[in-house]
């Protein structure tokens, strides 16, 4: 009975190890997470955010700026040259990827930050968002 049971124990162990290193070692597809930000209003969605920022033509510069500088933060694709660039951040300790889209609209920075695995993000990217957004100098 008892070795049943220590069975049991170390493949729920084996199980946990191999979501997380999914979690972590997931590739990030561009074309399904590189996408312009949908709307014209601010919404705070279960899943995430998107906030519509008056900003003038140099917002998408200052924004890739404070979120490059940002830890556990990268490029997934685009570039202020391109007019659009997609982030990713990953959560400190268990490496849950987080996708932020910045798109500048000529004088608007549209912005959606979202989860990736999950039913809710717990409000994360709208601090993220909110705080990077707090550094620009608008």
């Amino acid at each position: 009975m008892l070795g049943r049971v220590m069975t049991i124990v170390w493949v729920l162990i084996a199980i946990v190890i191999v979501g997380l290193g999914y979690i972590r070692l997931a590739p990030s597809d561009p074309i399904q997470w590189h996408v312009a930000p949908q709307g014209d209003v601010d919404k705070d969605l279960k899943f995430g955010v998107v906030r519509v920022v008056k900003t003038g033509s140099t917002g998408l510069g200052q924004f890739d700026e404070i979120a490059r500088a940002t830890a556990r933060t990268t490029v997934l694709a685009g570039s202020v040259a391109e007019g659009m660039v997609t982030y990713v951040s990953r959560s400190k300790v268990m490496g849950f990827p987080d996708y932020t889209t910045a798109q500048q609209d000529g004088d608007t920075l549209k912005i959606f930050g979202r989860l990736r695995f999950g039913r809710s993000d717990l409000g994360v990217n709208k601090q993220r968002v909110e705080r990077w957004l707090g550094q620009m100098q608008l």
